[in-house]
Protein backbone atom coordinates (compact mmCIF):
# COMPACT_ATOMS: atom_id res chain seq x y z
CA UNK A 1 0.00 0.00 0.00
CA UNK A 2 1.50 3.90 -0.74
CA UNK A 3 -0.28 6.73 -0.19
CA UNK A 4 0.17 10.41 -0.84
CA UNK A 5 -1.17 13.02 1.00
CA UNK A 6 -1.56 16.18 -0.43
CA UNK A 7 -3.41 18.52 -3.07
CA UNK A 8 -1.72 18.78 -6.30
CA UNK A 9 -2.12 22.80 -6.24
CA UNK A 10 0.64 22.40 -3.51
CA UNK A 11 4.41 22.73 -5.11
CA UNK A 12 5.75 20.05 -2.67
CA UNK A 13 3.06 17.50 -3.84
CA UNK A 14 3.39 18.18 -7.19
CA UNK A 15 7.61 17.11 -6.44
CA UNK A 16 6.45 13.91 -4.53
CA UNK A 17 3.79 13.12 -7.38
CA UNK A 18 6.08 13.27 -10.42
CA UNK A 19 8.32 11.21 -8.47
CA UNK A 20 6.04 8.44 -8.11
CA UNK A 21 4.55 8.76 -11.62
CA UNK A 22 8.11 9.17 -13.34
CA UNK A 23 8.91 5.66 -11.55
CA UNK A 24 5.84 4.05 -12.51
CA UNK A 25 4.60 3.36 -8.88
CA UNK A 26 1.16 2.56 -7.65
CA UNK A 27 -0.32 5.26 -5.36
CA UNK A 28 -3.50 6.76 -3.78
CA UNK A 29 -3.72 10.46 -3.88
CA UNK A 30 -5.94 11.71 -0.73
CA UNK A 31 -6.97 15.55 -0.70
CA UNK A 32 -5.59 17.14 2.24
CA UNK A 33 -4.11 20.73 2.71
CA UNK A 34 -5.55 23.62 1.92
CA UNK A 35 -9.66 23.87 0.90
CA UNK A 36 -9.64 20.25 1.82
CA UNK A 37 -8.49 20.62 5.07
CA UNK A 38 -7.66 17.50 7.20
CA UNK A 39 -4.34 18.71 8.44
CA UNK A 40 -5.00 19.90 11.86
CA UNK A 41 -7.16 16.23 12.06
CA UNK A 42 -5.48 14.45 15.18
CA UNK A 43 -5.40 11.39 12.54
CA UNK A 44 -2.85 13.42 10.33
CA UNK A 45 -0.86 15.01 12.53
CA UNK A 46 0.00 11.44 13.90
CA UNK A 47 1.54 11.27 10.60
CA UNK A 48 2.85 14.69 10.39
CA UNK A 49 2.97 16.92 13.41
CA UNK A 50 3.67 20.02 11.32
CA UNK A 51 0.49 19.84 9.44
CA UNK A 52 1.85 20.14 6.26
CA UNK A 53 1.58 18.06 3.06
CA UNK A 54 2.97 15.84 1.64
CA UNK A 55 3.07 12.45 3.86
CA UNK A 56 3.59 9.42 2.31
CA UNK A 57 2.47 6.30 3.73
CA UNK A 58 4.17 3.48 2.44
CA UNK A 59 3.47 -0.20 3.80
CA UNK A 60 3.70 1.24 7.30
CA UNK A 61 6.50 3.59 7.05
CA UNK A 62 5.82 7.06 7.15
CA UNK A 63 7.68 10.09 5.66
CA UNK A 64 7.27 13.64 5.30
CA UNK A 65 9.33 16.72 3.56
CA UNK A 66 9.07 16.80 -0.48
CA UNK A 67 12.49 16.33 -1.39
CA UNK A 68 13.15 13.49 1.53
CA UNK A 69 10.10 12.00 -0.39
CA UNK A 70 12.03 12.48 -3.57
CA UNK A 71 15.36 11.29 -2.50
CA UNK A 72 14.12 8.40 -0.69
CA UNK A 73 11.67 7.08 -3.77
CA UNK A 74 14.63 7.77 -6.36
CA UNK A 75 17.05 6.26 -4.07
CA UNK A 76 14.91 3.21 -3.25
CA UNK A 77 13.50 2.57 -7.29
CA UNK A 78 16.24 4.28 -9.31
CA UNK A 79 19.18 4.29 -8.06
CA UNK A 80 22.02 5.07 -10.69
CA UNK A 81 18.66 7.16 -13.07
CA UNK A 82 16.73 9.37 -10.56
CA UNK A 83 19.13 9.56 -8.09
CA UNK A 84 22.99 9.40 -8.89
CA UNK A 85 25.30 6.21 -7.86
CA UNK A 86 28.13 8.33 -8.24
CA UNK A 87 28.80 10.17 -4.71
CA UNK A 88 29.69 13.76 -6.42
CA UNK A 89 26.42 13.50 -8.86
CA UNK A 90 24.61 12.81 -6.08
CA UNK A 91 26.05 15.36 -3.54
CA UNK A 92 25.21 17.65 -6.80
CA UNK A 93 21.47 16.66 -6.40
CA UNK A 94 21.29 17.21 -3.26
CA UNK A 95 22.72 20.21 -3.95
CA UNK A 96 19.85 21.50 -5.98
CA UNK A 97 17.67 19.72 -4.02
CA UNK A 98 18.46 22.13 -1.13
CA UNK A 99 19.01 25.45 -3.45
CA UNK A 100 15.26 24.67 -4.63
CA UNK A 101 13.63 24.11 -1.18
CA UNK A 102 15.66 26.89 0.66
CA UNK A 103 16.13 29.71 -2.05
CA UNK A 104 14.23 29.33 -5.37
CA UNK A 105 10.25 28.35 -4.23
CA UNK A 106 10.73 30.76 -0.67
CA UNK A 107 11.60 33.34 -3.30
CA UNK A 108 8.67 32.91 -5.36
CA UNK A 109 6.36 32.31 -2.55
CA UNK A 110 4.99 35.76 -1.75
CA UNK A 111 4.75 36.84 -5.93
CA UNK A 112 2.58 33.50 -5.97
CA UNK A 113 0.70 34.19 -2.94
CA UNK A 114 -0.48 37.59 -4.06
CA UNK A 115 -0.69 37.02 -7.67
CA UNK A 116 -2.57 33.58 -7.54
CA UNK A 117 -4.82 33.23 -3.87
CA UNK A 118 -5.03 36.80 -2.73
CA UNK A 119 -8.14 38.93 -4.65
CA UNK A 120 -6.94 42.19 -7.04
CA UNK A 121 -7.84 44.32 -3.96
CA UNK A 122 -6.27 42.98 -1.43
CA UNK A 123 -3.05 42.60 -3.42
CA UNK A 124 0.75 44.78 -2.18
CA UNK A 125 2.67 45.58 -5.19
CA UNK A 126 5.62 46.07 -2.87
CA UNK A 127 5.17 42.66 -1.62
CA UNK A 128 4.78 41.75 -5.28
CA UNK A 129 8.10 43.34 -6.56
CA UNK A 130 9.94 42.24 -3.45
CA UNK A 131 9.37 38.42 -3.97
CA UNK A 132 9.92 39.04 -8.27
CA UNK A 133 13.43 40.61 -7.59
CA UNK A 134 14.41 37.47 -4.99
CA UNK A 135 12.96 35.11 -7.48
CA UNK A 136 15.13 36.87 -10.87
CA UNK A 137 18.42 36.44 -8.84
CA UNK A 138 17.48 32.86 -8.35
CA UNK A 139 16.37 32.39 -12.07
CA UNK A 140 19.37 34.17 -13.21
CA UNK A 141 21.58 31.51 -11.45
CA UNK A 142 19.48 28.51 -12.55
CA UNK A 143 19.44 29.97 -16.04
CA UNK A 144 23.73 30.14 -16.06
CA UNK A 145 23.96 26.74 -14.18
CA UNK A 146 21.82 25.68 -17.64
CA UNK A 147 23.68 26.79 -20.48
CA UNK A 148 25.50 23.98 -22.64
CA UNK A 149 23.50 21.65 -20.26
CA UNK A 150 20.62 19.52 -20.81
CA UNK A 151 19.63 18.39 -17.35
CA UNK A 152 20.46 19.81 -13.96
CA UNK A 153 22.70 17.38 -12.94
CA UNK A 154 25.24 15.21 -15.34
CA UNK A 155 23.65 14.12 -19.15
CA UNK A 156 20.56 12.26 -17.72
CA UNK A 157 17.27 13.10 -15.99
CA UNK A 158 17.39 13.24 -12.51
CA UNK A 159 15.24 14.06 -9.06
CA UNK A 160 17.14 17.73 -9.34
CA UNK A 161 15.23 18.26 -12.43
CA UNK A 162 11.78 17.48 -10.93
CA UNK A 163 12.17 20.01 -7.98
CA UNK A 164 13.86 22.35 -9.86
CA UNK A 165 11.30 22.29 -12.31
CA UNK A 166 8.03 22.27 -9.88
CA UNK A 167 9.40 25.50 -8.54
CA UNK A 168 10.18 26.99 -12.37
CA UNK A 169 6.84 25.94 -13.14
CA UNK A 170 5.53 27.97 -10.53
CA UNK A 171 7.47 31.32 -11.58
CA UNK A 172 7.20 30.93 -15.11
CA UNK A 173 3.40 31.20 -15.01
CA UNK A 174 3.19 34.21 -12.64
CA UNK A 175 1.38 36.99 -14.33
CA UNK A 176 4.62 39.36 -13.20
CA UNK A 177 6.93 40.60 -15.50
CA UNK A 178 10.06 38.49 -16.07
CA UNK A 179 13.48 39.10 -17.50
CA UNK A 180 13.84 36.18 -20.27
CA UNK A 181 15.87 33.74 -19.07
CA UNK A 182 16.93 31.44 -22.50
CA UNK A 183 18.09 28.43 -21.08
CA UNK A 184 16.22 28.15 -17.91
CA UNK A 185 13.08 28.52 -20.31
CA UNK A 186 14.59 25.98 -22.83
CA UNK A 187 15.01 23.65 -20.52
CA UNK A 188 11.58 23.69 -18.66
CA UNK A 189 9.98 23.55 -22.03
CA UNK A 190 11.72 20.16 -22.81
CA UNK A 191 11.26 18.70 -19.21
CA UNK A 192 7.95 19.93 -19.56
CA UNK A 193 7.17 17.16 -21.96
CA UNK A 194 8.02 14.14 -20.02
CA UNK A 195 4.65 12.36 -19.14
CA UNK A 196 5.12 12.73 -15.02
CA UNK A 197 5.33 16.26 -15.54
CA UNK A 198 1.63 16.52 -17.21
CA UNK A 199 0.56 14.53 -13.99
CA UNK A 200 2.20 17.03 -11.94
CA UNK A 201 2.25 20.12 -13.38
CA UNK A 202 -1.22 21.36 -13.26
CA UNK A 203 -2.20 25.52 -14.11
CA UNK A 204 -1.90 27.34 -10.75
CA UNK A 205 -4.41 27.67 -8.18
Amino acid sequence: MRRLWGRLSSVNVQKAVWGLEELGLPYERVEAGGAFGRVRDPDYRALNPNSLVPVLEEDGFVLWESNAILRYLARSHDLGGLWPDHPQAAALVDQWLDWQATRFTPATRDAFWQTVRTPPEQRDQSVIDRSVAASEECAAILDAHLMGRPYAVGDHFTAADIALAAAAHRWLHLDVPRIERPALRAWYDRIRTRPAAAVALPPLS
